[in-house]
């Protein structure tokens, strides 16, 4: 997501790893800017909260 800034997320941290963010894997969650270490961790939270998503639409 090339229009996601460093400047504007929300942690300094992966939530995942507990590595300082990149600005390459950076995704945009419920109107906030989420970072993550790597593209890799930034996928998985957008899978599994895709999935969460979905479950308490349900």
């Amino acid at each position: 997501m090339a229009d996601l800034r460093l400047e504007d997320c929300v942690n300094k941290v992966c939530p995942w790893s507990g590595d300082p963010v990149s600005a390459d894997s950076l995704t945009l969650y419920k109107g906030a800017v989420v970072g993550f270490c790597n593209t890799g961790c930034r996928d998985k939270f957008e899978k599994a909260a895709s999935l969460f998503d979905a479950a308490i639409q349900d």
